[in-house]
């Protein structure tokens, strides 16, 4: 139909960077074409990966993109936090030809996406079973290669999307355990934030720690498997405690947001959707004293959509942000 119009969305994180051709008409993203992931330490820069997009969909590229990139998202050039690539927003449209890119924060583009799920593209981890609400701030947080961190403010049926950077607040231990790890990384990092521990590359610490020395798992890829799946006890031991400083961190920022839910996203979430429910995630999303019955009440929920970035960037092209919901987004 003529009111439609296509655009590349992409979402880059610390790892990989993937693109789709998504599909938009007013303020709906109608549908996302398929997923293209590109390793982004297999290439030089952004331009480079563009062109391996352009190859791979074999057609000409729409003039238009919107790109979720994980840093902060706003300047003339933007340096990604976990990743080498550094962007200049105004070179590169000129160098790719387009007519319309804006970046915008990663954990931005997923409070972007919230307009577009469906309630069956969501998990619910801990207290009341009801959706997420129509009016109010929602708290966004999920571990990735960093930890991620978004508010959505719901009002008079539109959503206003704070991008922020609060994955680098500085860790707050919980008990003797997590003293000594605070302790071990500060000796190693001058300021050891919530994303030291509470993301991917993160887990390695905790089984290290509780290894007593470095444990015999070095990578953290091989080391998130082997802890779900349970093959190896430490790693099991490692991913459970992972599980209970990410309810800590959620509760610390709906209490800091004045929160009336909770979204966990990010690019670990999908994989402890099984697991969360059987640790102690909610009873450590909760643990606030006084504040208990108060975070009792929240709703927290995972997305376990596949493509929340690329739905969140496609979302943010058509920038009304209402908080109507689409079905069946993927091709």
């Amino acid at each position: 139909m003529s009111d439609h119009r296509e655009i590349v969305a992409g979402d880059i994180g610390g790892t990989n960077a993937r693109f789709c051709l998504a599909v938009l008409a007013g303020s709906e993203v109608v549908s996302l074409g398929e997923t293209i992931k590109i390793r982004t330490h297999e290439y030089a820069s952004f331009a480079d990966a563009w062109r391996v997009l352009e190859n791979r969909l074999r057609r000409p590229l729409p003039r238009e993109a919107v790109i979720a990139v994980a840093c902060p998202a706003h300047g003339d050039v933007l340096k990604l936090t976990n990743s080498p690539w550094t962007l200049h927003p105004a070179e590169l449209k000129q160098q790719l030809r387009l007519d319309m890119l804006r970046f915008v924060n990663d954990f931005g583009a997923i409070g972007h996406a919230l307009a577009q799920l469906q309630s069956t593209d969501y998990l619910h981890l801990s207290g009341p079973t009801q959706e997420l609400p129509a009016k109010g701030m929602i708290s966004v947080v999920g571990p990735g290669t960093g930890l991620g961190v978004a508010q959505v403010l719901r009002q008079n049926d539109t959503a206003q999307v704070v991008e922020t950077e609060g994955g680098h607040i500085s860790f707050a231990p919980q008990d003797e355990f997590e003293d000594a790890l605070l302790a071990r990384l500060r000796a190693r990092y001058e300021h050891v934030s919530v994303e030291r521990i509470v993301s991917g590359p993160g887990l390695l610490h905790i089984y290290n720690m509780l290894a007593g020395q470095e444990g015999r798992i070095r990578d953290d890829a091989k080391l998130w498997q082997a802890g779900i799946c349970g093959t190896d006890e430490l790693a099991a031991l490692a991913v459970r405690r992972f599980c209970q400083m990410l309810g800590t961190v959620a509760g610390d920022y709906a209490l800091a947001h004045g929160a009336r839910a909770v979204v966990i996203a990010g690019g670990i979430a999908p994989r402890l959707a099984t697991l969360l429910p059987q640790t102690e995630f909610a009873q450590r999303f909760v643990a606030k004293g006084r504040f208990q019955i108060l975070l009792a009440g929240l709703p927290v929920k995972l997305i376990v959509h596949p493509e929340p970035g690329l739905l969140g960037a496609a979302a943010a092209a058509v920038s009304t942000t209402s908080c109507s919901k689409r079905r069946d987004l993927l091709q």
